[in-house]
């Protein structure tokens, strides 16, 4: 894989980076597997200071009432652990604009430590390559999860559909007219919450099926296989612990299977929900039957239609 190196712009004192939404997980691939998609993001103006510490001097956008400590905050934590990773004597100073609600199901809290990481690391005498970052996104991550692991903000490092381990990050490909359509209902579902709904005991069956499943949806990818997506493509270990907590789940999935999904389940820790279609407009006309599916049960939504390789943060002008 070719490694996504930042241009050096050590003589600037400010740089700003986009990272956008990320359906986590992917039904089977708890923890380790996500996609990016476009239309949704946070974006991080970082500043370059003398002052050993990260300090945050704003938060703006669709969410602002966010911990303005750094340490309780996943972009200050992230940016925390880069400076203290690296050794540096500079600290930095941010400006969050939060484009993704929190409790959505979108990788917001991931969203906003991978921006400030990627506008910190431009401010870099020698900026590292994109994978060198991930150790330090997953800290500010376990901020707002309580776990490191890497399925949103590896995706959002790199781009695309990305298997996320504990140190590796690796990019898989998949057909470009490909397109996710993910709805988002309005109202929160706090990723502690859903996590906690996943304790209790597992049955060794299911691990071995999420396995099976998980295997033939990268190798479906990998290869343009569609049946083997759709034969993969179905979550049996977290997706039936976390339905009850998603109004009317099971009729939004349904929605986009009736519509010719290749499969469809909880975006990350919910309650948007995701499916996956062969191409874009067939993906459109699901996203309104998933919305209207969520409007049985007295919900707006807000719907991302997009390619499933989407792009990755990006440094901006």
């Amino acid at each position: 894989m070719n490694l996504i190196k930042e241009p050096p712009m050590s003589s600037v004192r400010t740089a700003s980076a986009f990272a956008p939404a990320c359906v986590g997980n992917v039904g089977v691939g708890f923890d380790i597997l996500g996609h990016t998609l476009a239309g949704a993001g946070d974006r991080a103006q970082v500043r370059r200071i003398d002052e050993p510490v990260v300090r945050i001097a704003r938060i703006e956008g669709v969410v602002r009432d966010l911990p303005m400590d750094a340490e309780r905050n996943t972009a200050g934590a992230a940016l925390l652990a880069l400076r203290e990773g690296l050794g540096l004597e500079n600290g930095f100073e941010l400006i969050l604009h939060k484009g993704i609600a929190l409790g959505s199901g979108m990788a917001g809290s991931a969203a906003s430590c991978v921006a400030a990481l990627v506008a910190a690391n431009a401010l870099l005498d020698d900026p590292l390559p994109r994978e060198a970052l991930y150790g330090f996104a997953m800290d500010g991550e376990a901020v707002a999860s309580g776990g490191r692991h890497g399925d949103n903000v590896g995706p959002q490092l790199l781009g695309g559909l990305v298997l996320a381990t504990a140190t590796r990050l690796v990019r898989i490909p998949v057909p470009s007219d490909w397109h996710c359509a993910l709805v988002h209902p309005h109202c929160v579902l706090e990723t502690r919450r859903a996590r906690a709904a996943l304790a209790g005991n597992y049955a060794l069956s299911e691990f071995v099926a999420q396995s099976a499943n998980l295997a033939q949806v990268i190798a479906g990818c990998w290869q343009g296989d569609a049946a083997l997506v759709r034969e993969g493509l179905k979550d049996v270990l977290v997706e039936p612990r976390r339905a009850p907590l998603v109004p009317n789940f099971a009729r939004v999935q349904q929605a986009a299977l009736d519509h010719g999904a290749l499969g469809a389940s909880i975006s990350g820790a919910g309650p948007s929900v995701f499916g996956w279609f062969e191409d874009a407009h067939t993906a459109k006309a699901a996203a309104e039957a998933m919305r209207a599916a969520f409007a049985e049960a007295g919900l707006d939504s807000d719907v991302l239609v997009g390619p499933i390789d989407g792009p990755g943060a990006q440094l901006l002008a």
